[in-house]
């Protein structure tokens, strides 16, 4: 095909904030997890698609197929869908302790 570009596993993006590697970002719709860190403004490839542990909302127990949302404002996957961005789907389940703060997630990479 003359017009197939890439197979869109990971894109290139400006970062929106600075971002470590393996830290999730939001760019408009497009939910990525940095593979490399990088400061505002700065290009960074991100992975779109793929089973990855992201730092989570404390508290929030989780069950294996329960849709995951970012929230932006402070950076981390959480369950509450109001005002936060559908990223994928919860893997495996997660206690609710305060302690539990990183779960496994499914991007679903369709956005």
């Amino acid at each position: 095909m003359k017009n197939y570009v890439q197979p869109g596993n990971t894109i290139s993006l400006t970062a929106p904030y600075a971002v470590a590697s393996g830290d999730g970002l939001l760019v408009g719709s497009i939910f990525g997890v940095a593979t490399g860190s990088v400061a505002l403004g700065e290009t960074v490839e991100a992975a779109l698609v793929g089973v990855f542990d992201l730092k989570k909302v404390a508290s929030q127990a989780w069950a294996a197929g329960d849709k995951v949302y970012w929230d932006n404002t402070n950076k981390e996957a959480t369950k509450t869908a109001t005002a936060n961005t559908l990223i994928g789907i919860a893997t495996e389940a997660v206690a609710g302790g305060a302690g539990d703060v990183i779960g496994r997630v499914r991007l679903n990479g369709s956005f």
